[in-house]
């Protein structure tokens, strides 16, 4: 789950929510800005999580999101219903504290390597009065030149399941991944155009540019694999596959395109629509 940046227009601004599973867009949802950012991010879940269950039952499921989604009621309604989860935390001076001998040994380490250097502590922790109970947070204790970085992740994933630099980098970073698909649902497909009058107008341009990016996430996984286009953006696809100069020509039975012949994308177009066919009969 990714929140992206508002989405301002004079004096409204929206705040989307966005749930990814890899490529496949599984909600957009707009909200005010004016919110919580995890705010109706469990009701999301968890009509995402039931139908998903409803299909495969067995399949286990694991919650992804930065730290505006580390929120009691979402970590427990995911330990309540047997999804597992990794969030970033938000640092504060007890975290800090915590990690203070590892940072001091990162710093050696890049003093003497004059590289970035990292270490890793694996804690049990829970904040003061939010929290219900206590759970396994990893702290990346990273220093590069003179500069301390440390960073939190809290998972309901067990140590003997994953280590902690491995859910770090392996697991939680890939997160940013989902920045990309943001990107082409917001300035690929404009989804970020939301400056209509009512809240119910705009949900329904966002709904729009979802179902845009389903369709041409479709077209890239089925009609353009193994082809030029199999990992290009939903932009990319967009301006040299669909945005053609062609001549539509409407009769009873069909519909023809005629393209010029110098189309340097026909073969692609071509294959595309052949594999879609075949894929619809």
């Amino acid at each position: 789950m990714r929140r992206p940046s508002p989405i301002l227009h004079d004096c409204y601004c929206y705040l989307p929510l966005y749930v990814f599973c890899g490529r496949h867009l599984l909600a957009a949802k707009l909200r005010r800005s004016n919110i919580d950012g995890a705010a109706g991010a469990m009701e999301e879940v968890a009509r995402i999580v039931a139908q998903i269950r409803r299909r495969w039952p067995k399949t286990r499921l694991l919650l992804r999101g930065d730290s505006g989604f580390a929120r009691e009621a979402l970590m427990a309604w995911c330990e309540a219903n047997r999804v597992d989860f990794v969030f970033g935390l938000a640092r504060n001076a007890r975290l800090e504290e915590t990690v203070q001998a590892e940072l001091l040994a990162a710093s050696l380490d890049s003093v003497r390597t004059r590289r970035p250097a990292r270490r890793f502590k694996d804690f049990r922790y829970a904040t003061l009065d939010s929290w219900s109970r206590e759970r396994r947070v990893i702290g990346k204790a990273e220093v590069t030149g003179d500069k301390a970085n440390p960073r939190f992740i809290v998972t309901s994933l067990a140590p003997g399941e994953i280590d902690g630099r491995r859910l770090y980098e392996k697991v939680y970073c890939a997160r940013g991944e989902m920045e990309n698909r943001i990107k082409e649902c917001q300035l690929d497909l404009f989804a970020d155009r939301t400056s209509a009058a009512t809240m119910r107008a705009n949900q329904l341009r966002l709904w729009f540019a979802a179902m845009a990016y389903v369709l041409v996430c479709a077209l890239r996984r089925i009609g353009l694999a193994h082809t030029q286009f199999t990992d290009a953006t939903c932009g990319t696809i967009r301006l040299k596959l669909l945005k053609l100069g062609a001549l539509v020509r409407i009769s009873v039975r069909r519909i023809k395109l005629a393209m010029a012949s110098g189309c340097p994308w026909q073969d692609e177009f071509a294959l595309a629509h052949l594999r879609l066919d075949m894929a619809a009969a």
